[in-house]
């Protein structure tokens, strides 16, 4: 599917740009008002993404080993005990998303193991998109991975406490409550 993309954006840059070429009538050259001028890219910069490639499957995927394989933060374990090990491992942890960040949601009658999920982007201070695995309410859903799945704060403070995330019937679920945010290290961001 990535392939799929990757031609596709090369197929639609190539269809952008031409090459001027001389063009005469046989009633003699055209007025120069119609010929444009071409500029030529040589070089396209594409952001680097602090998310890890993670290759498609057909295997059932629990939400934490995806999360770490894409957000390269090492921890094992249930989802509710990341927040924990992330402060025992010395990974920053706090209350703002960043792209590449781990959302962390607490344990509830629910959510009897937690969740995690990465942050894909940033879309207000209330308002991100998450890549996430097993999040589904049935057997079509679950175990798979869901991508740029929107997630809300909706705490008092602002402060990433409480969020409502997207279910896979594209309306917004109940109300979760979340320890916050785990950041990748400095030199795993960079270096991606």
């Amino acid at each position: 599917m990535r392939l799929i993309g990757i031609v596709g954006l090369c197929l639609l840059l190539s269809a952008c740009f031409t090459t001027a070429k001389s063009v005469s009538r046989s009633d003699g050259p055209m007025p120069s008002d119609s010929v444009q001028a071409v500029t030529t890219v040589t070089k396209v910069s594409v952001p680097h993404s602090p998310l890890h490639n993670f290759a498609p499957t057909d295997k059932f995927l629990q939400c934490v080993p995806y999360a770490r394989e894409v957000s390269g933060i090492q921890i094992y374990g249930d989802a509710w005990t990341w927040w924990g090990q992330a402060a025992k491992k010395n990974y920053a942890r706090g209350n703002r998303p960043q792209v590449g960040a781990v959302l962390t949601l607490r344990k509830t009658s629910r959510l009897k193991l937690g969740h995690v999920a990465v942050v894909s982007a940033i879309l207000s201070d209330r308002k991100i998109l998450v890549n996430q695995a097993n999040w589904g309410g049935d057997s079509r859903t679950r175990g798979k991975v869901h991508y740029r799945q929107p997630v809300v704060d909706v705490s008092p403070k602002n402060d990433w406490s409480q969020v409502r995330m997207m279910n896979t019937l594209g309306s917004f679920g109940r109300i979760y409550p979340a320890h916050g945010f785990i950041y990748q290290p400095s030199e795993t961001a960079e270096a991606n």
